[in-house]
């Protein structure tokens, strides 16, 4: 299974450099073809693998790492290419591949185009090399490499957004690049830290010492180091502000996966480094990252009430962006009480995310090619877009994806939320229950404003009089190759509601153990 780990990571990397190679023909068109087409085989492939992964895990051990490989890379500074998943991994790694082999599949017959904009291979180049940094994140068990895989996908969506996006462009894909890249150097030094007091840079070593031979005063210069870095990329409160802008600006397929995958590193980082590595530095600091996420829950909640209401002229794709802003929030808040509870409904919530907001941004953007604007007002028009009279799959499918958002019982979005105010009630021991209850109240504010701007949308976009005039004069309902990409996210979100087991079973061990120290 080890190999079949460095199979996952070499694959699309393989595939990158094949798109520098002249073997495509020189005819454009014909070439364009044939990259498209390797970017849904290859990707293809490493989905075929995770799901072989997924099989030959030992789901009886799911706190076991396994699939381990651990080779010297850099003697000198004692970096090893260690390698392995666990039942915290596990999911993340089968979520990013399952999202960017359907973003693949939607680029082949949908690609971001327009004038000036380069030829498909550059764009299936940067799409593997991205899949490469996104799968790496969640395997390696170094630091270094870890900060090294972080850093992967920033310039391939920074180019992506930039070459391939749509209005204000530049200026977002400039705030992306950034803002990631300064939030990344503050938790390298984080990194340098740990390494340098605790003498290894690797994870497995560090979670086993939970924090033993590390003073208290390093733990908590080092985690916030590393939270402040994380939280860039999470998006938390008030670090969150390139991220309506780089969704806006960004290409449908780019938007799926920025908020899909990429937010997931951050959170995961969180998980992963911060509770076994710094564990009372992380309890220093846990009450102020649940402050600041329950701040964000109901910041990013009435940002979209704002966006939503009748003459804002809101635009559906920051509208989605800000709602991410609400639901990292529960995310931190989970990871915040410190809890078992409390964080597995954070990593359940991950999954959740990536699944129906990476439905609801490939939904949008077939509106925004549809109707060539997602301005809210501008699809409304006076009585509402009547996609259940233009396009009921779509309108069926965007009002499906609406009410799991909003964490509607039954679907998946409910469980994360859940869990994550089950464990503000009641955190952990050293952490003040006054103050976290206060942050749940403020999250369970948060559900119900959630609630009110998703249902203003589903209003004023799928309801309505066909009849009226609107920005075009006919919509095309489901396309078979949209019906492909978009169907596994929706059964997912439905499987994961109804089967909460599926993941919780894999998570609540390998937490544990991370929290006990292992």
């Amino acid at each position: 299974m080890n190999a079949v780990l460095i199979a996952l990571l070499v694959l699309p990397l393989l595939g990158a450099a094949l798109t520098l190679a002249p073997v495509f023909g020189r005819e454009p068109a014909a070439a364009d073809r044939r990259a498209l087409r390797l970017n849904t085989v290859v990707t293809g492939a490493v989905l075929l693998l995770t799901v072989a992964l997924a099989a030959g895990f030992d789901h009886d051990e799911p706190a076991r790492m396994q699939a381990t490989t651990d080779v010297s890379w850099i003697p000198a500074l004692d970096v090893r290419l260690h390698l392995g998943v666990d039942g915290i991994s596990l999911p993340l790694i089968v979520l990013t591949a399952l999202l960017t082999f359907l973003c693949a599949l939607y680029s082949e017959k949908r690609l971001p185009g327009g004038e000036g904009v380069p030829s498909a291979k550059a764009f299936v180049g940067l799409f593997l090399l991205l899949e490469v940094g996104m799968l790496a994140t969640f395997a390696v068990l170094d630091l270094l490499l870890f900060f090294l895989a972080f850093e992967i996908v920033l310039i391939p969506m920074y180019f992506l957004i930039a070459r391939w996006g749509s209005g204000a462009k530049a200026p977002a894909a400039n705030r992306f690049i950034l803002y990631t890249l300064l939030g990344s150097a503050v938790m390298l030094l984080g990194f340098l830290l740990i390494g340098s007091k605790a003498g290894t840079f690797d994870m497995q070593a560090l979670a086993a010492a939970h924090g033993n031979g590390l003073s208290h005063t390093t733990q908590v210069i080092a985690a916030l180091a590393i939270m402040v870095g994380l939280a860039v990329k999470a998006p938390a409160w008030p670090l969150h502000s390139w991220l309506p802008d780089a969704h806006t600006a960004a290409p449908t397929v780019g938007s799926v996966l920025l908020a899909g995958v990429l937010l997931k590193m951050g959170t995961y980082g969180l998980v992963r480094v911060l509770l076994p590595v710094v564990p009372d530095g992380t309890a220093t600091l846990a009450p102020y990252l649940g402050a600041f996420a329950a701040v964000g829950i109901v910041y990013g909640s009435l940002a979209c009430l704002a966006l939503a209401r009748p003459g804002a002229k809101g635009d559906l794709k920051r509208l989605i962006a800000y709602s991410s802003v609400g639901h990292m929030g529960f995310v931190l808040l989970g990871i915040a009480s410190l809890t078992p509870v409390g964080v597995n409904g954070a990593l359940f919530a991950n999954i959740a995310h990536g699944l129906i907001t990476g439905l609801l941004f490939f939904l949008v953007g077939a509106l925004k090619d549809r109707y060539g604007t997602a301005d809210l007002d501008t699809l409304s028009g006076a009585t509402g877009a009547a996609l259940y009279g233009r396009a009921p799959r779509i309108g069926a499918l965007l009002a499906f994806a609406a009410v799991a958002s909003l964490g509607l019982p039954g679907l998946a979005g409910f469980w994360g939320e859940l869990l994550a105010m089950f464990g503000a009630f009641d955190p952990a021991d050293g952490l003040s229950r006054p103050a976290f209850v206060t942050y749940m109240v403020l999250a369970g504010l948060g559900t119900l404003l959630t609630a009110a701007y998703l249902l203003i949308v589903v209003k004023r976009v799928c309801m309505g009089d066909p009849k009226q005039p609107a920005p075009v004069d006919q919509v095309a309902d489901l396309r078979p190759y949209e019906a492909v990409s978009w169907t596994p996210l929706a059964a997912l979100t439905l499987l994961a509601g109804l089967w909460p087991a599926l993941l919780l079973g894999l998570s609540d061990p390998a937490v544990k153990h991370l929290l006990g120290g292992g």
